[in-house]
């Protein structure tokens, strides 16, 4: 018999973050040989004097004659991070039952606590992304138009579309990412069609503003598109056309945390007419950086001395940015849906506090997705416990946890493991933050989803190594489009939003930075896998169980799971079997005769799979 499981309804009513004033039932089952006199919930919540407060359970009765029930209605005023474990009175002194790890209470002096998120019930987010798909675009390799570039400076080092990129210093002549295939904003314009197809609804695109390298994560000037990728009307004109046509949004990246050296903001090599930092102690900018003795020595982002670390405290730079007139509303206004924030983890409470207020002051719809690479509402970053999660700072995170456990499952196969992080982080998320995760299984930041699928291990590999290696043996490539399918349908129908990395589903194949940036291959598309992201689109945008039903796992057998979507009007079943052997999977009675989106049916409640193979069935 169970004491307690936090990821199970009948010992704990919401399997959740809850909100403020919202009652959550706790329920124990203690053996009645324990003799228990009085149970106790003993719970902290962090950051107000770790003082311990102790809720008495009432009895709720016999569980069968060797069990019996002690229950609790628990709920909380204010927002923030709670822990617990309960207490027994017993004759022989007090009794702890603590968590065990997988959600399990049992009897443990040496167990860790239990974690409640609590989140501001006035915490809303935007409803626009919801049952939708994301697309991130990598804005100099995805598309060109062949437009006229005008006002590109002269040192930048224009290549031909579909080119290795640069990756050897030497051929970069001293100067990092500077290689530009010229894609742009029309170009992303021309490709919307193509976008649309695939079911999506939002594109994510990595930093258009002025900058001097092709990733654009050192900003020159907020205030201005980068001359390759086009000018303001031209993002004006592929919001208008996103949204009208393919009811699409556009979401930027912002980059707040640093600048370039070379903006005009620092100004290190008096490039722009600017009095920057670096130029003067006089300058509007100078108080924004993080100087240790001026102008040579300041902090940097990562110790990358061509990234000075801004203050984000500052006055001056939060009124820049946040301000009425500010960089977030100037953009906002031009159409775009939201912001992307890089290095989330690297800006302070009280800026993130004052980029809400601004974007949803102009766009209450507009979301705010933060790059935190952890559980986003126990991340512990710069001395603190970060508060991004309960309602005042983002919406939602991009979620590596879940690109972590689908890929490891479909590459290594355990299960447990699999639904252990997954359930992770459904308990700890605010559900209306687990309906807008933006869901990646590859970014900018990692290798292509089917390298790391199908390939060798990149870990402490050099860049001459991973070019080595950069291609898939014809082998290894193959079976990498069967596990991607894999992959793809669990990213599909977990909680949250799928986000495609441009390429991923025509089957692009790359290494880390800068062999996970190669150029979009138009001319090259493996169309078997492009046919299958289009058809989980179709089956994604059509299903309600897909936007905001509830996770249940329902089968987990060595590597072969099951788990179900519900919403109130339909439900979703996907059952995998990564074993190397035929596996039946017991789902349950109730699924029989129901719509079988592939090949396999259920039969007496049970799922019958061949090696490596997956079934999705609707009622």
């Amino acid at each position: 018999m169970l004491i307690f499981n936090s990821r199970d309804k009948a010992f704990k009513s919401k399997i959740s973050a809850i909100a403020t004033d919202e009652k959550c039932k706790f329920r124990i089952t203690v053996p009645r040989d324990c003799k228990c006199s009085c149970a106790t919930l003993a719970i902290t919540k962090e950051g107000e004097n770790e003082c311990t407060v102790y809720y008495g359970m009432f009895w709720a009765g016999m569980c069968s004659n060797d069990y019996e029930y002690w229950e609790i209605h628990f709920s909380a005023t204010t927002p923030g991070l709670y822990f617990y474990h309960f207490e027994l009175d017993t004759p022989w002194g007090k009794s702890f039952i603590m968590n065990v790890g997988g959600g399990l209470g049992d009897f443990s002096a040496h167990g860790n606590e239990f974690q409640q998120t609590v989140y501001d019930k006035n915490f809303k987010t935007p409803d626009f992304l919801k049952g939708g798909i994301i697309y991130q675009i990598f804005p100099d390799r995805f598309c060109n138009s062949k437009t006229e570039k005008k006002d590109v400076p002269s040192v930048r080092v224009m290549r031909k579309w579909g080119d290795e990129p640069y990756w050897r210093e030497e051929q970069m002549n001293g100067i990092w990412n500077n290689d530009f295939f010229g894609g742009d904003l029309k170009g992303i314009e021309k490709k919307l069609k193509y976008i649309s197809d695939l079911g999506v609804n939002c594109i994510y695109i990595n930093p258009i503003f002025e900058a001097h390298s092709n990733h654009r994560y050192d900003t020159a000037d907020y205030e201005k598109i980068d001359s390759l990728l086009g000018t303001e009307e031209d993002l004006k004109s592929l919001c208008k056309k996103a949204k009208e046509k393919y009811g699409i949004s556009i979401i930027l990246d912002g980059v707040f945390s640093h600048t370039g050296c070379d903006s005009k903001y620092f100004n290190m090599y008096s490039h722009y007419d600017t009095l920057g930092a670096y130029n003067s102690k006089e300058s509007l900018y100078y108080s924004w950086y993080k100087f240790i003795n001026w102008p040579q020595d300041y902090h940097a982002w990562w110790g990358i001395k061509l990234l000075p670390e801004i203050i984000e405290e500052d006055e001056n730079y939060r009124g820049y940015i946040c301000g009425e007139n500010g960089i977030l509303r100037k953009w906002l206004r031009c159409g775009i849906s939201g912001w992307r924030l890089d290095v989330a983890d690297e800006l302070p409470d009280i800026f993130l506090d004052d980029l809400r207020k601004a974007v949803k002051e102009e766009n209450e719809d507009a979301v705010i997705i933060g790059e935190v690479w952890e559980d986003a509402t126990n991340k512990f970053a710069y001395g603190q416990r970060r508060k991004y999660l309960l309602g005042d700072e983002l919406d939602s995170v991009m979620n590596y946890p879940f690109a972590d456990a689908v890929l490891n499952f479909v590459r290594f196969g355990h299960g447990s493991y699999f639904f252990d992080c997954i359930m992770s982080i459904i308990e700890n998320y605010p559900p209306q933050v687990l309906n807008v995760l933006m869901n990646h299984i590859g970014t900018h930041d990692t290798e292509r989803a089917i390298t790391r699928l199908a390939g060798p291990d990149i870990e402490g590999k050099s860049r001459m190594w991973q070019h080595k290696h950069n291609t898939l043996s014809p082998y290894d490539y193959m079976r990498g489009l069967s596990m991607m399918k894999m992959a793809s349908l669990i990213q599909f129908t977990l909680p949250g939003v799928p986000s495609i990395y441009y390429g991923d589903e025509i089957g692009m194949q790359g290494m880390k930075d800068p062999f996970n940036r190669a150029c979009m291959q138009w001319d090259n598309q493996n169309e078997d896998l492009l046919k299958w992201y289009k058809r989980l689109g179709q089956i994604r945008r059509g299903s309600t169980a897909l936007a905001d039903g509830e996770f249940a796992p329902v089968f987990c057998e060595n590597s072969a799971i099951a788990y179900e979507r519900n919403s109130k009007d339909s439900s979703i079943l996907v059952a995998v079997n990564n074993n190397d052997e035929e596996t039946k999977i017991f789902v349950g009675n109730r699924w029989e005769n129901s719509y079988p989106y592939f090949d396999y049916k259920c039969e007496n409640g049970y799922i019958s799979l061949p090696p490596h193979r997956y079934a999705m069935l609707s009622r």
